[in-house]
């Protein structure tokens, strides 16, 4: 929202953390402290205000009405305006098994198929859509109204229709052999861990992100297969995760206990960390990512 204030273009941010909302106020941003919906948009346009675009990054999948959010996006939006929002996509998380991505944060997880319907149930059209690599692979779809003919649909749109058509989303057996994939890297995960303490091997973790927690509650790993976590983040040093209990520390832990493998929980940024960590194979460490399945990387 910044480089548009200092483009001199009218926004208006709604936010409903006031954390957030005082960061975004200090850098002049006009800013709602509300939970944007019907309600908050029919306010809006009863008062004149519609805007040209409106972008929403991550947040269609933190809300718990998706209905009545995209409702609220159809009365703020201008005749011949633009909605823009971005997501995981569901597709990419299936199909690379990226079920630790699925946390509590999160209330829904679309395909471009559900979305579609979602909006079209609200009076808007998608009309285009990029696939972006954020978060294991995200979609930023693009909107209008459905009476608005000067955006037609695009072919890169109709041609991902096609794909997750293809890749069977509309039938409830792909979502069944989802689970059992799930399940099965949940065995292989513990396979690998089981096989490496019983041969005197030392494990260790490198992040402490959320879907780090999620994989590991739900592979029931505890400090008796992970010794202990790092992270850079000074917020989560000095403190545990949730529900396993493993310890987190500062990562200059791993040079203080050399252990023969480091198990990656943010594995989307495997290559970054690899790098940061190379000293890990001074003593032959060796780097482990968990999804899509366990794997020592060469």
């Amino acid at each position: 929202m910044q480089h548009f204030v200092k483009r001199g273009i009218p926004v208006l941010g709604i936010e409903p953390a006031a954390n957030v909302a005082k960061v975004a106020l200090e850098k002049g941003i006009p800013t709602l402290v509300e939970f944007f919906g019907e309600r908050t948009a029919r306010a809006l346009a009863a008062s004149g205000t519609q805007a040209d675009l409106v972008c929403g990054a991550n947040v269609l999948a933190q809300v718990p009405r998706p209905d009545d959010f995209v409702k609220g996006l159809r009365l703020l939006l201008k005749p011949a305006g633009v909605v823009t929002i971005e997501f995981p996509h569901l597709m990419r998380l299936m199909a690379e098994n990226q079920f630790d991505t699925i946390y509590h944060e999160h209330f829904s997880y679309f395909s471009f198929l559900s979305a579609e319907r979602i909006f079209a149930a609200q009076g808007l059209t998608l009309f285009d859509v990029e696939e972006l690599p954020t978060h294991g692979g995200s979609l930023r779809v693009y909107a209008r109204h459905a009476d608005d003919a000067s955006k037609p649909v695009s072919q890169r749109a109709r041609e991902l229709r096609r794909r997750e058509v293809d890749a069977g989303l509309l039938r409830l057996e792909t979502y069944s052999r989802f689970c059992e994939q799930v399940v099965e890297t949940k065995r292989k995960l513990l396979a690998f861990l089981i096989e490496a303490r019983r041969s005197g091997k030392s494990v260790v973790g490198y992040g402490a992100p959320g879907k780090g927690n999620t994989l590991l509650n739900y592979c029931g790993v505890r400090t008796d297969f992970l010794e202990f976590t790092v992270d850079r983040s000074p917020y989560k040093q000095g403190k545990f995760l949730p529900g396993t209990r493993i310890p987190i520390h500062h990562p200059d832990k791993i040079k203080e206990r050399r252990p023969d493998y480091v198990l990656i929980l943010p594995w989307n940024f495997k290559d970054e960390i690899v790098a940061q960590l190379g000293y890990v194979r001074e003593w032959g460490g060796r780097f482990v990512i968990p999804i899509p399945e366990a794997r020592v990387l060469e």
